[in-house]
């Protein structure tokens, strides 16, 4: 039985003669068997510290709307929190 290997998706490059040095110094360095693991390995944790990154600055964002809208708002309290203070108070008091 034949095994047919995806190779996936095809990027290609251009860099300068001394960032290509660099980067197979690197990848021989790193261990990684080939150059073209090496550059998808290291592109790869890259990629995915960026979106992460992204990602928590996104939901810090929102957590501030949300904060800055609670706080500044004019709404009134619901009767769950009313009662919860009440309790509290009492606890307290």
């Amino acid at each position: 039985m034949e095994t047919q290997v995806n190779k996936g998706e095809r990027i290609e490059l251009r860099v300068s003669a001394a960032d290509k040095r660099m980067f197979k110094r690197a990848q021989k360095i790193s261990g990684d068997k080939s150059f073209s693991s090496f550059i998808v390995r290291i592109l790869k944790q890259q990629a995915e510290e960026i979106v992460a990154k992204n990602d928590r600055i996104i939901a810090s964002e929102k957590d501030r709307e949300v904060f800055f809208d609670a706080v500044f708002s004019h709404a009134q309290p619901n009767q769950q929190l009313v009662e919860a203070a009440k309790r509290y108070k009492a606890q307290k008091g």
